[in-house]
Protein backbone atom coordinates (compact mmCIF):
# COMPACT_ATOMS: atom_id res chain seq x y z
CA UNK A 1 0.00 0.00 0.00
CA UNK A 2 1.17 3.62 -0.92
CA UNK A 3 2.75 6.14 1.77
CA UNK A 4 0.05 8.56 0.76
CA UNK A 5 -2.47 6.66 1.92
CA UNK A 6 -1.46 6.51 5.93
CA UNK A 7 -0.04 10.12 5.61
CA UNK A 8 -2.35 13.30 5.24
CA UNK A 9 -4.29 11.38 3.17
CA UNK A 10 -5.33 9.61 6.22
CA UNK A 11 -6.43 12.69 8.05
CA UNK A 12 -8.78 14.02 5.41
CA UNK A 13 -10.57 10.60 5.64
CA UNK A 14 -10.65 10.38 9.43
CA UNK A 15 -11.35 14.10 10.51
CA UNK A 16 -15.17 13.56 8.29
CA UNK A 17 -15.50 10.40 10.15
CA UNK A 18 -14.89 12.25 13.42
CA UNK A 19 -18.03 15.14 12.31
CA UNK A 20 -20.16 12.12 11.13
CA UNK A 21 -19.68 10.48 14.24
CA UNK A 22 -20.18 13.36 16.71
CA UNK A 23 -23.26 14.19 14.70
CA UNK A 24 -24.55 10.79 15.11
CA UNK A 25 -24.17 10.28 18.80
CA UNK A 26 -25.78 13.59 19.42
CA UNK A 27 -28.96 12.56 17.48
CA UNK A 28 -28.80 8.82 18.51
CA UNK A 29 -31.44 7.42 20.80
CA UNK A 30 -30.06 5.22 23.87
CA UNK A 31 -26.23 4.09 23.65
CA UNK A 32 -26.68 0.64 22.01
CA UNK A 33 -27.96 2.43 18.97
CA UNK A 34 -25.38 4.98 19.50
CA UNK A 35 -22.93 2.13 19.61
CA UNK A 36 -23.68 0.17 16.30
CA UNK A 37 -23.55 3.63 14.21
CA UNK A 38 -20.03 4.03 15.32
CA UNK A 39 -18.98 0.91 14.51
CA UNK A 40 -20.59 1.20 11.05
CA UNK A 41 -18.67 4.65 10.81
CA UNK A 42 -15.38 2.65 11.54
CA UNK A 43 -15.67 -0.16 9.86
CA UNK A 44 -16.61 2.57 6.10
CA UNK A 45 -13.68 4.82 7.44
CA UNK A 46 -11.31 1.29 6.64
CA UNK A 47 -12.62 -0.55 4.16
CA UNK A 48 -12.64 -4.32 4.63
CA UNK A 49 -12.37 -4.23 8.75
CA UNK A 50 -14.42 -5.93 11.18
CA UNK A 51 -15.17 -3.56 13.81
CA UNK A 52 -15.98 -4.95 17.45
CA UNK A 53 -17.23 -3.44 20.80
CA UNK A 54 -17.20 -5.92 23.89
CA UNK A 55 -18.30 -4.73 27.37
CA UNK A 56 -18.22 -5.95 30.89
CA UNK A 57 -21.14 -7.78 32.28
CA UNK A 58 -21.55 -5.67 35.57
CA UNK A 59 -23.29 -9.14 37.01
CA UNK A 60 -20.54 -11.60 35.99
CA UNK A 61 -17.58 -9.24 35.55
CA UNK A 62 -17.11 -11.29 32.17
CA UNK A 63 -16.33 -9.65 28.98
CA UNK A 64 -18.80 -10.57 26.17
CA UNK A 65 -19.23 -9.09 22.70
CA UNK A 66 -21.37 -6.32 22.47
CA UNK A 67 -21.43 -5.36 18.69
CA UNK A 68 -20.08 -5.98 15.70
CA UNK A 69 -19.74 -4.55 11.83
CA UNK A 70 -17.73 -6.43 8.64
CA UNK A 71 -18.47 -10.07 10.36
CA UNK A 72 -21.30 -12.46 8.32
CA UNK A 73 -24.24 -12.01 8.77
CA UNK A 74 -25.26 -14.92 11.71
CA UNK A 75 -21.56 -15.76 11.96
CA UNK A 76 -21.27 -13.46 15.61
CA UNK A 77 -19.58 -15.54 17.88
CA UNK A 78 -21.19 -15.64 21.52
CA UNK A 79 -17.84 -14.39 22.99
CA UNK A 80 -17.12 -14.58 26.28
CA UNK A 81 -13.30 -13.34 27.94
CA UNK A 82 -12.56 -13.04 31.67
CA UNK A 83 -10.90 -10.35 32.20
CA UNK A 84 -7.06 -10.33 31.47
CA UNK A 85 -8.04 -13.30 28.89
CA UNK A 86 -6.70 -12.97 25.16
CA UNK A 87 -5.94 -9.23 23.94
CA UNK A 88 -9.18 -7.78 24.75
CA UNK A 89 -9.84 -8.68 28.16
CA UNK A 90 -5.99 -7.42 28.79
CA UNK A 91 -7.02 -4.48 27.46
CA UNK A 92 -9.56 -4.35 29.84
CA UNK A 93 -7.57 -5.74 32.70
CA UNK A 94 -4.83 -3.37 32.03
CA UNK A 95 -7.12 0.12 30.59
CA UNK A 96 -3.99 0.38 28.19
CA UNK A 97 -3.97 0.06 24.32
CA UNK A 98 -2.63 -2.78 22.49
CA UNK A 99 -1.43 -3.23 18.91
CA UNK A 100 -0.96 -6.74 17.04
CA UNK A 101 0.66 -6.28 13.54
CA UNK A 102 0.26 -9.80 12.05
CA UNK A 103 -2.22 -11.87 14.16
CA UNK A 104 -0.57 -15.04 13.47
CA UNK A 105 2.48 -14.50 15.42
CA UNK A 106 0.22 -13.53 18.37
CA UNK A 107 -0.62 -16.70 20.36
CA UNK A 108 -3.03 -14.95 22.60
CA UNK A 109 -5.40 -14.02 19.46
CA UNK A 110 -5.65 -18.22 19.09
CA UNK A 111 -7.71 -19.17 22.11
CA UNK A 112 -11.11 -19.92 20.76
CA UNK A 113 -12.78 -17.20 22.90
CA UNK A 114 -11.03 -14.21 21.24
CA UNK A 115 -13.83 -11.29 20.26
CA UNK A 116 -11.26 -11.27 16.48
CA UNK A 117 -12.94 -14.44 14.70
CA UNK A 118 -9.34 -15.59 14.17
CA UNK A 119 -10.68 -17.65 11.21
CA UNK A 120 -10.77 -14.85 9.08
CA UNK A 121 -6.77 -15.00 9.64
CA UNK A 122 -6.51 -18.49 8.21
CA UNK A 123 -7.10 -16.81 4.62
CA UNK A 124 -5.77 -12.89 4.48
CA UNK A 125 -3.06 -11.83 7.62
CA UNK A 126 -4.57 -9.31 9.92
CA UNK A 127 -3.71 -6.65 12.14
CA UNK A 128 -5.48 -5.79 15.16
CA UNK A 129 -5.83 -2.45 17.21
CA UNK A 130 -7.82 -2.62 20.80
CA UNK A 131 -8.33 0.45 23.06
CA UNK A 132 -9.90 0.45 26.34
CA UNK A 133 -13.57 1.78 26.64
CA UNK A 134 -13.55 4.07 29.64
CA UNK A 135 -16.54 5.36 32.40
CA UNK A 136 -16.35 7.49 34.95
CA UNK A 137 -12.47 6.83 35.22
CA UNK A 138 -12.89 3.03 34.78
CA UNK A 139 -12.65 0.45 32.14
CA UNK A 140 -15.66 -0.98 31.11
CA UNK A 141 -15.09 -2.42 27.71
CA UNK A 142 -12.67 -2.49 24.72
CA UNK A 143 -13.09 -1.14 20.99
CA UNK A 144 -11.31 -3.77 18.15
CA UNK A 145 -10.49 -3.13 15.13
CA UNK A 146 -8.87 -5.91 12.92
CA UNK A 147 -7.81 -4.40 9.49
CA UNK A 148 -5.88 -6.14 6.34
CA UNK A 149 -2.12 -6.21 6.92
CA UNK A 150 0.45 -3.09 5.27
CA UNK A 151 3.50 -3.51 6.48
CA UNK A 152 3.65 0.15 6.08
CA UNK A 153 0.41 1.08 8.36
CA UNK A 154 1.25 3.83 10.89
CA UNK A 155 -0.40 1.87 13.86
CA UNK A 156 0.20 5.31 16.43
CA UNK A 157 -2.41 7.62 13.94
CA UNK A 158 -5.00 4.79 13.90
CA UNK A 159 -4.37 3.83 17.86
CA UNK A 160 -5.46 7.62 18.35
CA UNK A 161 -8.11 7.74 16.40
CA UNK A 162 -9.97 4.64 18.40
CA UNK A 163 -8.89 6.11 21.00
CA UNK A 164 -10.98 9.49 19.96
CA UNK A 165 -13.99 7.34 19.06
CA UNK A 166 -13.45 5.31 22.47
CA UNK A 167 -13.62 8.85 24.30
CA UNK A 168 -16.71 10.05 22.51
CA UNK A 169 -18.28 6.35 23.18
CA UNK A 170 -17.56 6.73 26.48
CA UNK A 171 -19.44 10.28 26.80
CA UNK A 172 -22.22 8.49 24.65
CA UNK A 173 -22.40 5.86 27.23
CA UNK A 174 -22.18 8.12 30.15
CA UNK A 175 -25.03 10.47 29.15
CA UNK A 176 -27.19 7.47 28.29
CA UNK A 177 -26.95 5.71 31.89
CA UNK A 178 -27.71 9.37 33.36
CA UNK A 179 -30.81 9.49 30.92
CA UNK A 180 -31.45 6.11 32.05
CA UNK A 181 -31.26 6.55 35.67
CA UNK A 182 -33.51 9.77 35.45
CA UNK A 183 -35.59 8.01 33.42
CA UNK A 184 -35.95 5.28 36.01
CA UNK A 185 -36.42 7.82 38.50
CA UNK A 186 -39.34 9.32 36.85
CA UNK A 187 -41.48 6.49 36.58
CA UNK A 188 -40.92 5.34 39.95
CA UNK A 189 -42.06 8.92 40.83
CA UNK A 190 -44.64 8.67 38.45
CA UNK A 191 -45.81 4.87 39.65
CA UNK A 192 -45.07 6.29 43.30
CA UNK A 193 -47.59 9.36 42.73
CA UNK A 194 -50.25 7.03 40.93
CA UNK A 195 -50.51 4.46 44.06
CA UNK A 196 -50.88 8.01 46.15
CA UNK A 197 -53.39 9.48 44.05
CA UNK A 198 -55.25 5.72 44.49
CA UNK A 199 -54.78 5.59 47.90
CA UNK A 200 -56.08 9.47 48.72
CA UNK A 201 -59.29 8.47 46.24
CA UNK A 202 -59.68 5.07 47.54
CA UNK A 203 -63.79 4.61 48.94
CA UNK A 204 -61.77 3.74 52.60
CA UNK A 205 -60.57 7.29 52.70
CA UNK A 206 -63.71 9.52 51.72
CA UNK A 207 -65.16 10.46 55.88
CA UNK A 208 -68.35 9.14 56.64
CA UNK A 209 -70.27 6.22 58.21
CA UNK A 210 -74.42 7.62 58.05
CA UNK A 211 -76.66 6.21 56.52
CA UNK A 212 -76.71 8.43 53.38
CA UNK A 213 -72.67 7.46 53.25
CA UNK A 214 -73.05 4.04 52.78
CA UNK A 215 -75.92 4.04 50.23
CA UNK A 216 -72.92 6.44 48.54
CA UNK A 217 -69.99 4.24 48.56
CA UNK A 218 -72.52 1.15 47.37
CA UNK A 219 -73.49 3.51 44.16
CA UNK A 220 -69.93 4.34 43.84
CA UNK A 221 -68.54 0.32 43.73
CA UNK A 222 -71.23 -0.54 41.42
CA UNK A 223 -70.18 2.50 39.00
CA UNK A 224 -66.56 2.41 39.30
CA UNK A 225 -65.61 -0.67 37.42
CA UNK A 226 -67.78 -0.14 34.06
CA UNK A 227 -67.40 2.69 31.96
CA UNK A 228 -70.96 4.36 32.56
CA UNK A 229 -71.42 8.11 31.82
CA UNK A 230 -72.28 8.98 35.67
CA UNK A 231 -74.01 12.52 36.77
CA UNK A 232 -73.24 13.20 40.36
CA UNK A 233 -75.65 15.66 41.99
CA UNK A 234 -75.88 17.61 45.52
CA UNK A 235 -75.49 20.98 46.88
CA UNK A 236 -72.02 22.89 46.41
CA UNK A 237 -69.24 21.45 48.75
CA UNK A 238 -70.42 18.12 49.25
CA UNK A 239 -67.32 16.48 48.12
CA UNK A 240 -68.65 16.00 44.28
CA UNK A 241 -65.10 16.16 42.81
CA UNK A 242 -63.85 13.94 45.38
CA UNK A 243 -66.41 11.43 44.46
CA UNK A 244 -65.39 11.76 40.65
CA UNK A 245 -61.88 11.14 41.86
CA UNK A 246 -63.15 7.75 43.23
CA UNK A 247 -64.76 6.98 40.25
CA UNK A 248 -61.72 7.23 37.81
CA UNK A 249 -59.20 5.79 40.40
CA UNK A 250 -61.09 2.86 40.75
CA UNK A 251 -61.95 2.04 37.43
CA UNK A 252 -59.42 0.53 34.76
CA UNK A 253 -58.82 3.79 33.92
CA UNK A 254 -57.11 4.54 36.55
CA UNK A 255 -53.16 4.58 34.63
CA UNK A 256 -54.76 6.83 32.48
CA UNK A 257 -55.71 10.81 32.28
CA UNK A 258 -58.29 12.43 34.80
CA UNK A 259 -58.85 15.77 32.83
CA UNK A 260 -61.28 18.26 35.01
CA UNK A 261 -62.98 21.07 33.47
CA UNK A 262 -65.19 24.01 35.53
CA UNK A 263 -67.84 25.05 33.07
CA UNK A 264 -68.49 27.82 35.29
CA UNK A 265 -64.89 29.12 35.92
CA UNK A 266 -64.40 29.49 31.55
CA UNK A 267 -65.87 32.13 30.07
CA UNK A 268 -68.67 31.56 27.37
CA UNK A 269 -66.32 32.63 24.35
CA UNK A 270 -63.32 29.71 25.63
CA UNK A 271 -65.43 26.96 26.68
CA UNK A 272 -65.72 25.37 23.71
CA UNK A 273 -61.85 25.94 22.16
CA UNK A 274 -61.04 24.67 26.12
CA UNK A 275 -63.37 21.58 25.37
CA UNK A 276 -62.58 20.94 21.94
CA UNK A 277 -59.34 21.95 21.25
CA UNK A 278 -58.21 24.69 17.88
CA UNK A 279 -56.46 24.29 14.83
CA UNK A 280 -53.90 27.14 13.33
CA UNK A 281 -55.80 30.13 11.86
CA UNK A 282 -59.27 29.39 13.83
CA UNK A 283 -59.01 32.90 14.69
CA UNK A 284 -56.19 35.77 15.42
CA UNK A 285 -54.07 34.35 18.26
CA UNK A 286 -54.72 30.97 17.05
CA UNK A 287 -51.10 30.20 15.56
CA UNK A 288 -50.17 26.69 16.73
CA UNK A 289 -52.94 23.32 17.13
CA UNK A 290 -54.15 23.12 20.46
CA UNK A 291 -55.48 19.99 21.63
CA UNK A 292 -58.65 20.18 24.15
CA UNK A 293 -59.89 18.56 27.19
CA UNK A 294 -61.68 15.95 25.30
CA UNK A 295 -58.23 15.15 23.68
CA UNK A 296 -56.06 15.21 26.63
CA UNK A 297 -58.28 12.79 28.53
CA UNK A 298 -58.49 9.98 25.48
CA UNK A 299 -58.56 6.41 27.36
CA UNK A 300 -58.93 8.33 30.73
CA UNK A 301 -61.93 10.25 32.45
CA UNK A 302 -62.94 13.51 31.65
CA UNK A 303 -64.88 15.32 34.42
CA UNK A 304 -67.17 18.28 33.73
CA UNK A 305 -67.83 20.13 36.88
CA UNK A 306 -70.90 22.46 37.04
CA UNK A 307 -72.08 21.34 33.70
CA UNK A 308 -75.36 22.71 34.44
CA UNK A 309 -73.50 26.27 33.35
CA UNK A 310 -72.92 25.04 29.87
CA UNK A 311 -74.31 27.49 27.00
CA UNK A 312 -76.97 26.05 24.60
CA UNK A 313 -74.11 25.54 21.81
CA UNK A 314 -71.74 23.89 23.58
CA UNK A 315 -74.92 21.49 24.96
CA UNK A 316 -75.63 20.77 21.08
CA UNK A 317 -71.66 19.89 20.72
CA UNK A 318 -71.43 18.15 23.78
CA UNK A 319 -74.49 15.77 22.85
CA UNK A 320 -72.40 14.94 19.30
CA UNK A 321 -69.54 14.14 21.15
CA UNK A 322 -71.33 11.54 23.56
CA UNK A 323 -73.41 10.43 20.84
CA UNK A 324 -70.69 9.55 18.77
CA UNK A 325 -67.58 9.77 20.67
CA UNK A 326 -65.55 12.47 18.25
CA UNK A 327 -65.56 16.09 17.28
CA UNK A 328 -63.37 18.54 15.27
CA UNK A 329 -61.65 20.96 16.70
CA UNK A 330 -62.16 24.97 16.29
CA UNK A 331 -61.84 26.03 12.65
CA UNK A 332 -60.93 21.99 11.66
CA UNK A 333 -62.51 19.86 8.88
CA UNK A 334 -61.83 16.52 10.01
CA UNK A 335 -63.02 14.73 13.02
CA UNK A 336 -61.18 13.32 16.02
CA UNK A 337 -61.58 10.24 17.75
CA UNK A 338 -62.04 9.88 21.34
CA UNK A 339 -61.86 7.33 24.02
CA UNK A 340 -63.10 8.90 27.37
CA UNK A 341 -65.38 8.18 30.36
CA UNK A 342 -67.41 11.20 31.41
CA UNK A 343 -68.13 12.13 34.69
CA UNK A 344 -70.36 14.93 35.09
CA UNK A 345 -71.52 17.44 38.31
CA UNK A 346 -73.82 20.00 38.95
CA UNK A 347 -75.17 21.83 41.91
CA UNK A 348 -78.30 23.10 39.63
CA UNK A 349 -82.29 22.29 39.39
CA UNK A 350 -81.45 20.75 35.92
CA UNK A 351 -85.33 19.76 35.44
CA UNK A 352 -86.12 23.24 36.54
CA UNK A 353 -83.92 24.57 33.79
CA UNK A 354 -85.23 22.51 31.26
CA UNK A 355 -88.66 23.75 32.29
CA UNK A 356 -87.13 27.13 31.29
CA UNK A 357 -85.27 26.17 28.01
CA UNK A 358 -82.12 26.45 29.41
CA UNK A 359 -80.82 23.12 29.50
CA UNK A 360 -81.45 20.40 26.32
CA UNK A 361 -83.62 17.41 27.42
CA UNK A 362 -81.84 15.33 25.01
CA UNK A 363 -78.58 15.89 26.88
CA UNK A 364 -80.06 15.87 30.13
CA UNK A 365 -80.89 12.18 29.14
CA UNK A 366 -77.89 10.80 27.86
CA UNK A 367 -75.94 12.09 30.86
CA UNK A 368 -78.42 11.13 33.25
CA UNK A 369 -77.35 6.96 32.94
CA UNK A 370 -76.20 6.66 36.55
CA UNK A 371 -77.05 9.59 38.90
CA UNK A 372 -75.44 9.89 41.65
CA UNK A 373 -76.86 12.15 45.15
CA UNK A 374 -74.22 14.07 47.31
CA UNK A 375 -76.35 14.43 50.51
CA UNK A 376 -75.68 17.29 52.12
CA UNK A 377 -74.01 17.82 55.77
CA UNK A 378 -77.03 18.36 57.73
CA UNK A 379 -78.24 15.12 56.69
CA UNK A 380 -75.78 13.43 57.60
CA UNK A 381 -74.49 15.20 60.88
CA UNK A 382 -73.20 11.88 62.49
CA UNK A 383 -70.36 12.09 60.74
CA UNK A 384 -69.40 15.45 61.41
CA UNK A 385 -67.39 14.23 64.37
CA UNK A 386 -65.48 12.23 62.37
CA UNK A 387 -64.52 14.76 59.68
CA UNK A 388 -63.97 17.12 62.27
CA UNK A 389 -61.52 14.88 63.46
CA UNK A 390 -59.91 14.43 60.21
CA UNK A 391 -59.24 18.13 59.39
CA UNK A 392 -57.72 18.57 62.52
CA UNK A 393 -55.23 15.78 61.62
CA UNK A 394 -54.90 17.17 58.43
CA UNK A 395 -54.28 21.02 59.10
CA UNK A 396 -52.39 20.17 62.24
CA UNK A 397 -49.93 18.48 60.46
CA UNK A 398 -49.82 20.99 57.49
CA UNK A 399 -49.40 24.16 59.92
CA UNK A 400 -47.53 22.43 62.16
CA UNK A 401 -49.61 22.87 65.26
CA UNK A 402 -49.94 20.17 68.07
CA UNK A 403 -53.59 20.02 68.22
CA UNK A 404 -54.84 16.57 68.76
CA UNK A 405 -58.85 16.83 69.30
CA UNK A 406 -61.77 18.57 69.55
CA UNK A 407 -63.36 19.70 72.63
CA UNK A 408 -66.91 18.13 73.61
CA UNK A 409 -68.23 21.73 73.88
CA UNK A 410 -66.66 22.21 70.08
CA UNK A 411 -68.11 19.48 69.04
CA UNK A 412 -71.71 20.47 70.15
CA UNK A 413 -71.27 23.73 68.13
CA UNK A 414 -70.34 21.89 64.97
CA UNK A 415 -73.24 19.83 65.53
CA UNK A 416 -75.80 22.31 65.88
CA UNK A 417 -75.10 24.73 63.47
CA UNK A 418 -76.66 24.09 59.84
CA UNK A 419 -73.76 23.81 57.19
CA UNK A 420 -75.15 25.85 54.51
CA UNK A 421 -71.72 25.34 52.92
CA UNK A 422 -71.34 21.78 53.88
CA UNK A 423 -68.01 20.02 53.59
CA UNK A 424 -66.28 22.58 52.20
CA UNK A 425 -67.39 25.22 55.00
CA UNK A 426 -66.87 22.82 57.89
CA UNK A 427 -63.35 22.10 56.51
CA UNK A 428 -62.80 26.10 56.25
CA UNK A 429 -63.89 26.47 60.14
CA UNK A 430 -61.72 23.71 61.41
CA UNK A 431 -58.33 24.68 59.73
CA UNK A 432 -59.30 28.36 60.95
CA UNK A 433 -59.29 26.99 63.99
CA UNK A 434 -56.28 25.19 64.03
CA UNK A 435 -54.14 28.33 63.34
CA UNK A 436 -56.03 30.47 66.25
CA UNK A 437 -55.74 27.80 69.24
CA UNK A 438 -53.03 27.83 71.40
CA UNK A 439 -53.09 23.97 72.87
CA UNK A 440 -53.51 20.76 72.40
CA UNK A 441 -57.54 21.06 72.38
CA UNK A 442 -59.22 22.56 70.12
CA UNK A 443 -62.23 24.46 72.12
CA UNK A 444 -65.44 26.32 71.24
CA UNK A 445 -64.17 29.45 71.50
CA UNK A 446 -61.65 28.97 69.10
CA UNK A 447 -64.51 28.49 66.29
CA UNK A 448 -65.75 31.31 63.94
CA UNK A 449 -68.08 33.89 65.62
CA UNK A 450 -70.52 32.67 62.81
CA UNK A 451 -71.00 29.69 64.61
CA UNK A 452 -70.57 30.50 67.76
CA UNK A 453 -73.35 33.42 67.62
CA UNK A 454 -77.29 32.93 68.03
CA UNK A 455 -78.32 35.84 66.17
CA UNK A 456 -76.33 34.33 62.92
CA UNK A 457 -76.55 30.78 62.75
CA UNK A 458 -80.37 30.66 64.74
CA UNK A 459 -78.94 27.55 66.42
CA UNK A 460 -77.74 28.71 70.21
CA UNK A 461 -80.55 29.06 72.56
CA UNK A 462 -80.24 32.04 74.53
CA UNK A 463 -79.10 31.24 78.29
CA UNK A 464 -79.00 33.20 81.66
CA UNK A 465 -75.34 33.15 82.88
CA UNK A 466 -76.52 30.41 85.85
CA UNK A 467 -77.48 28.36 82.59
CA UNK A 468 -74.76 28.82 81.00
CA UNK A 469 -72.44 28.55 83.76
CA UNK A 470 -74.27 25.29 84.72
CA UNK A 471 -73.68 23.95 80.91
CA UNK A 472 -70.22 24.90 80.99
CA UNK A 473 -69.99 22.84 84.21
CA UNK A 474 -71.59 19.74 82.49
CA UNK A 475 -69.63 19.70 79.60
CA UNK A 476 -66.26 19.92 81.56
CA UNK A 477 -67.47 16.82 83.56
CA UNK A 478 -68.25 15.09 80.31
CA UNK A 479 -65.17 15.80 78.76
CA UNK A 480 -62.96 14.69 82.17
CA UNK A 481 -65.05 11.54 81.66
CA UNK A 482 -64.25 10.79 78.38
CA UNK A 483 -60.09 11.21 78.81
CA UNK A 484 -60.46 8.99 82.05
CA UNK A 485 -63.08 6.45 80.18
CA UNK A 486 -65.08 6.39 82.73
CA UNK A 487 -62.88 6.39 85.90
CA UNK A 488 -64.39 9.17 88.89
CA UNK A 489 -61.01 9.44 90.22
CA UNK A 490 -58.65 10.12 87.71
CA UNK A 491 -61.47 12.45 85.99
CA UNK A 492 -62.01 13.92 89.55
CA UNK A 493 -57.89 14.68 89.89
CA UNK A 494 -57.89 15.88 86.01
CA UNK A 495 -60.51 18.95 87.43
CA UNK A 496 -58.43 19.04 90.25
CA UNK A 497 -61.30 18.33 92.59
CA UNK A 498 -61.92 15.36 95.00
CA UNK A 499 -63.68 12.43 93.73
CA UNK A 500 -66.70 13.28 96.30
CA UNK A 501 -67.00 16.63 95.15
CA UNK A 502 -67.40 14.79 91.36
CA UNK A 503 -69.56 12.57 92.22
CA UNK A 504 -72.01 15.25 93.90
CA UNK A 505 -71.92 16.96 90.60
CA UNK A 506 -72.22 13.58 88.74
CA UNK A 507 -75.43 13.06 90.42
CA UNK A 508 -76.67 16.64 89.93
CA UNK A 509 -76.68 16.16 86.29
CA UNK A 510 -77.89 13.15 85.77
CA UNK A 511 -74.58 12.00 84.37
CA UNK A 512 -73.65 7.97 84.81
CA UNK A 513 -70.04 7.72 84.75
CA UNK A 514 -70.40 3.94 83.31
CA UNK A 515 -71.37 4.68 80.20
CA UNK A 516 -67.70 6.08 79.38
CA UNK A 517 -66.30 3.00 80.28
CA UNK A 518 -64.97 0.72 77.61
Amino acid sequence: MSRSRHGPTANLRELPALLELSQMLGSARGFRAALDGALAILRESYGGSVVTAALVDEATGELKLEASAGLPPGRRPAVKLRQGEGITGRVVASGKAVVVPQVTREPLLRTPHEVLPVSAAARHELSFVSVPLALDGRTVGALGLALPYDPARDFARTTSFLKVVASLLGQAMHVGRLIEAEHESLLDENLKLKRELKGRYDLKNIVGHSGPMKELYEQVAQAAPRDTTVLIRGESGTGKELVAHALHYNSSRAGKPFVRVSCAALPESLIESELFGYEPGAFTDARTQKKGRFELADKGTLFLDEVGDLSAATQVKLLRVLQEREFERLGGTHSVSVDIRLVAATNRDLEAAMAKGKFREDLFYRLNVFTIFMPPLRDRRPDIPLLADHFVEKYATRHRKDVRRVSTPAIDVLMSYHWPGNVRELENCIERAVLVCDGGVLHAHHLPPTLQTAEVSGTLPRQSLGAAVEAYEKDLLLDSLKIARGNRARAARLLQTTERIFSYRLKRYGIEAARFRP
